[in-house]
């Protein structure tokens, strides 16, 4: 088995090995991950963090040998960027731009200088809606993960992963985490909604914030108002997602 770790700003991870291909997801600065298959262009990786398998460009792998590997395994508590937009300089003082949710793993293959915000520890769920405000009016991008585009449920496993809570990669498998409430009135501001489509799959999600409003991506990331029939746009006067349930997946003061 070898291991990576993403050294770029951005690394999109497809479906196939063709650049045209599905964005699965994206790994930001400072995420590990297996590498599963190897050819000559492309390899296949899979995510620590939640699991998620696609095809990274073979020009883009970043190699780290196994006890570094580990030793970021055993480090529960990762540094997460709070910055929207920062930069970390290595030992040659080459600078390189990082976003929001970017991780500095202390390991020698990634040694890099740091100054600014990060976040290392479980913080309090009410620090759910204030990181995910950081994200408002970043654009609609599918399989996207940062503030430069992201996806409903990349959005809110971003928001929750920064804050300490980790949380699967998409609205589906999302919604089989925590503990459904039966009422919108039973939620909080941290609680994630769950919407589905004509056809009954769970496909959006967005986070509960107060007084029933709810922050989610729908071209954008933008704030709506939340009822029990759904996410109604004040822009479009309209309904636009239908609910399906509201899940706590942590509590007040801390994870489950």
């Amino acid at each position: 088995m070898q291991y990576g770790i993403c050294q770029l700003s951005i690394i999109p991870v497809r479906s196939a090995t063709e650049e045209v291909s599905e964005l699965v997801t994206q790994l930001l600065f400072g995420e590990h991950y297996k590498i599963l298959e190897s050819r000559k262009n492309w390899s296949r990786i899979k995510t620590i963090s939640d699991k998620c398998e696609g095809w990274i460009m073979n020009s883009q792998l970043t190699f780290i040998p196994e006890n570094e590997f580990n030793s970021i395994q055993e480090n529960k508590g990762q540094k997460f960027v709070a910055d929207l937009i920062s930069y970390v300089a290595d030992t040659n003082e080459i600078v390189t731009p990082i976003l929001l949710g970017s991780c500095i793993p202390d390991i020698p293959s990634l040694s890099v200088n740091f100054d600014g915000s990060i976040l290392n520890s479980v913080q309090p769920k009410d620090n759910l809606v204030k990181t995910a405000l950081l994200y408002l009016n970043a654009p609609e991008l599918k399989g996207g993960k940062s503030p430069f585009g992201i996806d409903s449920a990349g959005f809110t496993q971003m928001v929750y992963r920064i804050n300490g809570y980790n949380i699967l990669r998409t609205a589906e498998n999302q919604s089989t985490q925590g503990t459904a409430l039966s009422f919108v009135e039973e939620s909080e501001a941290g609680d994630l909604a769950f919407f589905d489509n004509v056809n009954g799959a769970i496909d959006h999600v967005g986070i509960i914030m107060e007084n029933n409003y709810v922050i989610h991506v729908n071209g954008k990331v933008r704030i709506d108002r939340i009822d029990h029939t759904g996410i109604f746009n004040n822009d479009l006067r309209t309904y636009t997602h239908q609910l399906r349930v509201i899940k706590k997946v942590i509590k007040k003061k801390g994870p489950n």
